[in-house]
């Protein structure tokens, strides 16, 4: 690979870091980085969280324009890649380009879900993916007094908690019975709807929306629900969760389910062609299970994998999963993978941190914490340990995290096998 190509399909946060890891393991070939949207890259996370209260887009950027000169990344912005040659070994865009590849990356991240709502496609609902949609809401933000928002995941949440913060009358609709259902625990579910309660927030849940109600000129206005309830506001913010994007990859004849399949190296069915983030579903190396994960560091740790791959220094990914969301003044951050049917112990910290302990078979498989940062990284580092931590050493160790990783970093590794 030292003097091939590489090119890279998606210019966010994952395929900037497979360019930029490319360079530091000493790839001295061609790269191409070919983004959809015109500009440099930029990071995603803080549209709806920092950039709805600042509009300071010049923080976002990834990198400035000399970085690319620097390190010889070729960037396409303003470009979509519609077809994949594999025989060949060429990328073409949807500007007539040719683009051959030694090795392909495909980095194409995920798009919103719009569900089988009656009126989907009304004027008005806005939806928030990229800085364009940020922007737009922002500017609305200055004259709404009430907004709707269809769906309680992250995104939605993120925006409810902003536009409270700015006096706005705010209302959540979410079909599950509770919020954030995919990520977290029941438990945590019901705090966050309490913290969202006392903010004002009005919360709607176990309803979906079946119409979009819209004024005389066309614009959205409401959602009709299931239960034929209607509720009214000045602006709709669809925030139904996303689908990975897949079509490019499926049309190339490469193995597609829920995700772009790919091994523990990021490898698809093509040695010749990568995938990494929200599009790739990998192995996870705790269960086996196929996964996928919508996650900044997960596909910034896919881009190092794939990169030391390359480069001739293989390692399967086996980093441990873990996520956050700024909604308020409480910062939710989880590490590790839980299921349903998880047993959970919460435990209450200082200044009202909370950490939440969930097992599977007692053992401990994931941890959810609010402002207890210090706990969050010591669950990082114990669920990355072999043998997997038990309950019973969770319960013997009544001083939290830390401790246990502290207990656990003192006993010899040929012990712990013994656990």
């Amino acid at each position: 690979m030292a003097n091939d190509s590489v090119v890279i399909i998606g210019a966010g946060q994952g395929g900037f870091q497979a360019a930029a890891s490319l360079r530091q393991d000493g790839f001295a070939g061609r790269i191409v980085l070919i983004g959809e949207e015109a500009g440099l890259p930029y990071q995603r996370p803080p549209l709806s969280k920092a950039y709805l209260k600042d509009g300071d887009a010049g923080r976002l950027s990834l990198r400035p324009a000399a970085f690319y000169e620097q390190h010889r990344v070729e960037l396409l912005d303003g470009r979509l890649a519609v077809d994949i040659d594999r025989d060949a070994q060429l990328v073409r865009t949807d500007a007539g380009e040719s683009i051959p590849y030694g090795h392909l990356i495909l980095a194409t991240g995920s798009r919103n879900v719009r569900p089988p709502i009656a009126g989907i496609d009304t004027d008005g609902i806005q939806e928030l993916r990229t800085l364009r949609d940020a922007a737009a809401i922002r500017a609305r933000l200055v004259d709404v007094r009430t907004a709707l928002v269809i769906g309680g995941g992250f995104i939605g949440l993120e925006f409810a908690a902003v536009a409270r913060g700015v006096g706005i009358d705010v209302t959540v609709i979410e079909a599950a019975p509770r919020l954030m259902a995919r990520a977290v625990s029941p438990e945590m579910s019901r705090r966050f709807a309490t913290l969202h309660q006392a903010l004002g927030t009005r919360l709607v849940l176990g309803q979906a929306v079946t119409g979009i109600l819209s004024d005389p000129c066309g614009q959205a206005r409401g959602v009709r629900l299931a239960d034929g309830s209607e509720h009214h506001a000045d602006m709709l913010l669809l925030a139904a969760g996303v689908r990975p994007n897949t079509d490019l990859a499926a049309r190339a004849g490469l193995a597609v389910d829920n995700g772009i399949v790919v091994d523990t190296f990021l490898q698809t069915s093509d040695p010749s062609i990568s995938a990494l983030g929200d599009c790739a579903a990998y192995p996870d190396a705790r269960t086996g299970r196929r996964i996928r994960l919508e996650s900044v560091q997960a596909a910034t740790d896919h881009a190092r994998t794939i990169s030391r791959r390359l480069m001739g220094s293989p390692e399967p990914y086996t980093t441990v999963p873990w996520f956050w969301s700024d909604q308020a003044d409480w910062k939710l951050q989880i590490a590790g993978l839980g299921q349903d049917d998880d047993t959970v112990q919460s435990r209450e910290g200082p200044n009202g941190a909370v950490t939440i302990l969930r097992f599977a078979k007692n053992r401990l498989v994931c941890v959810e914490t609010v402002n207890a940062a210090a706990e969050h990284m010591a669950a990082r580092r114990l669920l990355a340990m072999t043998p997997a931590v038990t309950r019973e050493e969770v319960e013997n160790c009544p001083g939290g995290l830390g401790e246990l990783l502290k207990t656990r970093n003192t006993i010899p590794a040929r012990q712990r096998a013994l656990i």
